[in-house]
């Protein structure tokens, strides 16, 4: 990595689905005048400098709805040693992680998702927020933006939730949502997504830099 600077900030977003982590990623990144990163864009970003075929890895998140199956598929390697023996799933993961550690070694900008906060922990300029809310919020968010089905939204919700949980705790080792991982913890539902952004901006400005490194 770089040399430290308040000037190379980097925030990172996770959240419950319905919770609008996303839209409140994009317009920080706005905000801010900095690049957005999600699923979609890092998936391009690995496709180009791997030169896996994104439909090998799209989707991958979803995979881990149940923890024992993922965990069985991601353990699958040829029974050799080195990269060849590892699993599709965990190659995946070994490009994403390089890809955001690149990302982020580039300068400033936003990263919803991924397990960005695990793979930039300890950057001194990371800033990592956790996105949640009560379910009738995130409920009446899935069906009025995201546009779920109302009889089928609480299904989602939960599918989605678990497996963000399960891919998160497979390739980390931690739990998924728990405080002790973020920096700040926020409830959207009882701020505009504007007042949301704001609180931010000013967290990661006041933010106590410290002098460690992932590489530590």
């Amino acid at each position: 990595m770089s040399e430290n600077s308040k000037d190379k900030k980097v925030i990172t977003i996770s959240r419950e689905f319905g919770s609008g982590g996303r839209l409140i990623g994009k317009r920080l990144a706005e905000k801010l005048g900095v690049p957005y990163y999600d699923s979609d864009t890092i998936n391009d970003r690995i496709s180009e400098e791997s030169g896996f075929a994104k439909e090998m890895f799209a989707g991958a998140e979803k995979k881990a709805k149940n923890s024992f199956l993922y965990s069985l598929t991601s353990a699958m390697g040829t029974g050799e040693s080195g990269p060849e023996s590892l699993s599709l799933n965990e190659r995946v993961f070994l490009a994403q992680f390089d890809a955001i550690r690149k990302i982020a070694d580039e300068g400033p900008c936003v990263i919803v998702g991924r397990c960005a906060d695990y793979i930039l922990r300890g950057l001194p300029y990371a800033t990592n927020v956790f996105i949640y809310a009560e379910e009738e919020d995130k409920i009446r968010r899935a069906v009025e933006e995201y546009g779920v089905p109302e009889d089928k939204v609480r299904k989602v919700m939960k599918e989605t939730d678990k497996a963000r949980a399960n891919y998160y705790a497979y390739h980390t080792g931690r739990k998924w949502g728990e405080h002790v991982n973020f920096n700040l913890s926020l409830d959207s539902g009882y701020l505009e997504i504007d007042d949301i952004v704001d609180l931010i901006i000013l967290y990661s400005e006041r933010q106590i830099w410290r002098n460690t490194s992932i590489d530590e």
